[in-house]
């Protein structure tokens, strides 16, 4: 699954905030990260956060996209249904 996520880095603390959305209509999940946004830190920041997040591995998430962006594209390895899944449909405001 693809997530479309929006990071803002060095934050006070690691959390989710929920969904977004941008000017055209698209969703996004909204993240903020302690780490700052140099050589990946934030990138990896936000893999490690979805994973604790999602009961996953963090080798099931990864960032594909926007590596050097506040807005980007995750890979998450999980099956339709898991609870992992559910959990992003309650976070885009779908469950």
């Amino acid at each position: 699954m693809r997530l479309t996520v929006r990071v803002t880095p060095n934050a006070s603390a690691d959390t989710v905030e929920g969904c977004g959305v941008d000017d055209a209509g698209r969703g996004f999940l909204k993240v903020k990260v302690r780490a700052v946004p140099e050589r990946g830190k934030a990138n990896r920041a936000v893999e490690k956060l979805l994973a604790k997040a999602l009961g996953l591995a963090k080798s099931e998430i990864r960032v594909v996209t926007g590596e050097t962006s506040r807005i980007k594209g995750v890979d998450i390895d999980t099956e339709p249904g898991s609870a992992a899944a559910r959990q992003i449909e309650e976070w885009m405001g779908h469950g």
